[in-house]
Formats: C-alpha cells, sequence, structure tokens
C-alpha cells in the first residue's frame, strides 16, 4: 500500500489546443477536469494499476469537494485535512506539437494547526505502508523544513519514504536520508547549482544529491530517459516514444511505477520509463493502466551513454 502526501492539491483543467495565440481567441478541441497535484498523481496512477493508495491532502472549499469526489470515483482513498482556504485550480494548456502551457495559483495559506494536522494524518495513515511519497511544492504557510520534518518522522515510524520537490525543500530534507528522489532535469540542476548538457552531467549531479543524503536518486530527463543512482551502482533506462500527446503527470507516473515494482534496482527503474512512457501517449493528465504500458520497449542498462547530449539541455 502505498500513501501519498499532496501539501498543496489542485484542481486540473487541461484544454487541447490547435495552437497557442496569445491576444487570440482560441477554441478547445478538447477538455478534461481531473484531481491534480503530484502526489495526487501518484495516487492516481497507483490506483490505474490496480494497487491499494491512501491520498493524504488538505482540502478546502467547493474545488476542495470535488477533488475528494473526483479522487472517489477513481476508487482513491481520500484522507482530507480540512482547511479554511480554498484549494486551489489550475489550468493547463495542450498544444497539437506537445508543448505545453501550466498556469498554477498559489492555493491557501496553512494555519499552523492545519500543518500540524497534515503531520498527524500521515503519522495515521501509514501505519502499514509499504511507502510514503511525499509529492509537489509547499503551499505558503510551511516552512521549507517542513518535509525534511515529514522524513524524519516517517523514518522513526519505519516507513520508507520517497520525496518528488524542489528547491530549498528538496535540499533540507536531503539531510533526513529520504529512501529516495525524484528529480526533473531542470530540478536537478537547480540542487547543484550549474548546467546539465549530457547525460554525464545529469549523473554527476545525483551522484552529488546522494553524498548530500538522498539514498537513491530516480531522474527524469525527459525524451532523453531516466537514471537510477543508489548505493549499488547506476542505471539508465529508455523507452521510444512516437508521438507526445501530454506530459501532464508523465514524472508522477514514472515515480509511480518505481514504487509499484518495489522501488529499488533496474527493475524498479523500467516500471518507472515503462509508466512514463504509457503517460505522455494519453490526453491530459490520464494515469496509464496496464493495458497501457509496453514493457517490451523498454531499455535498461548500467552502461550508462554519458556522452549523450540532453535534447533539452537545462542552463
Amino acid at each position: 500500500m502505498i500513501v501519498t502526501v499532496t501539501p498543496n492539491p489542485s484542481l486540473d483543467r487541461t484544454y487541447e489546443v490547435p495552437a497557442l495565440d496569445r491576444g487570440e481567441v482560441v477554441r478547445a478541441t478538447g477538455e478534461r477536469v481531473d484531481p491534480g497535484g503530484k502526489g495526487v498523481n501518484v495516487s492516481r496512477a497507483v490506483a490505474a494499476a490496480g494497487q491499494r493508495t491512501v491520498a493524504v491532502l488538505p482540502l478546502g472549499g467547493a474545488p476542495g469537494a470535488l477533488v475528494a469526489e473526483l479522487l472517489d470515483a477513481q476508487g482513491i482513498e481520500v484522507a482530507p485535512v480540512p482547511v479554511a482556504g480554498a484549494t486551489r485550480s489550475n489550468i493547463a494548456l495542450a498544444e497539437s506539437d506537445g508543448v505545453l502551457t501550466k498556469i498554477n495559483a498559489p492555493g491557501p495559506r496553512l494555519s499552523a494547526e492545519e500543518q500540524e494536522l497534515l503531520l498527524e494524518t500521515v503519522r495515521r495513515q501509514s501505519r502499514g505502508a509499504d511507502w510514503i511519497a511525499c509529492c509537489g511544492s509547499l503551499p505558503r504557510g510551511l516552512a521549507p523544513s517542513w518535509y525534511a520534518d515529514l522524513v524524519a518522522r516517517a523514518h522513526a515510524a519505519g516507513v520508507r519514504i520517497a520525496l518528488d520537490t524542489s528547491g530549498p525543500a528538496l535540499l533540507q530534507a536531503l539531510r533526513e536520508g529520504p529512501d529516495v528522489v525524484k528529480p526533473n532535469a531542470e530540478e536537478l540542476a537547480e540542487a547543484v547549482g550549474r548546467p546539465l548538457a549530457t547525460v554525464g552531467d545529469a549523473l554527476k549531479a545525483a551522484e552529488e544529491l546522494r553524498g548530500l543524503g538522498a539514498r537513491a536518486v530516480l531522474a527524469s530527463l525527459g525524451a532523453d530517459g531516466q537514471l537510477l543512482v543508489d548505493g549499488s551502482g547506476a542505471w539508465y533506462g529508455s523507452a521510444h516514444v512516437d508521438a507526445v500527446r501530454s506530459n501532464v503527470g508523465a514524472g508522477d507516473s514514472s515515480l509511480a511505477g518505481f514504487l509499484i515494482a518495489g522501488g529499488t534496482g533496474p527493475e524498479a527503474l523500467a516500471s518507472a520509463v515503462a509508466h512514463g512512457a504509457a503517460a505522455v501517449r494519453l490526453p491530459g493528465s490520464v494515469m496509464p493502466t496496464p493495458d497501457d504500458l509496453d514493457p517490451a520497449a523498454v531499455t535498461v542498462t548500467a552502461q550508462v551513454p554519458v556522452d549523450r547530449a540532453l535534447t533539452e539541455p537545462v542552463s
């Protein structure tokens, strides 16, 4: 069973548009409304795979009630933390050529009492969990050290924890030794303070995060595949994708695939790559089911292509 924690969830509206022209009327060709937030997406992907998951998240106002309703309809157990502010609403514009424009609202400010209730709810729900996945940005009111506190509490309870966040919240949490962190290329570059131009640059950056405390690093490199670096070595995984429909939630689907497969070693990396590749072929933030996966298209190797230039280098 996988518990997810989403401190700043959202109600996500995704519009598919032919092209985005500033200042013009743009007519959508498709529309979706989904419960959003990185941890929420992980829960949705876990549930789509037929596994049990509990989503812990602060919810408030009409958008929060709709998020809970949508999650329940997808068979996801919800452990809501009532908050005074309304859950944020986000908008994503997906163009036909795969370009995605996202408009993310800031979300409510959590009081000290709401913050502590969130931690206590995680503690209660994590009994018997295989993993806790803590994902996304922190809402207003939570200090950057909040994730570090949560990692420490999870380890004290004997539960493994996966962390997908960035910036100061990631750096402060590293000192508590999260079992796996899952940065993308941009977040990886930000964490080490330098640009990444090759897969080898990403590998060195992942090794630095290990040196700062992460027990394993699962790095998403977009079209250039994924890296897994842990105490036993490094692996590189990739899968060919003919056409990208939407990359919303693809990294979250990858993390779900990794945890579903045990959360360690090249087999888990292969599952992560298969889930991520399947997610980008689906509209909006639809999470893949087992029927959407193509494990035969996935390649995992210990021979990391260090000289391979990143398709989208991070400056």
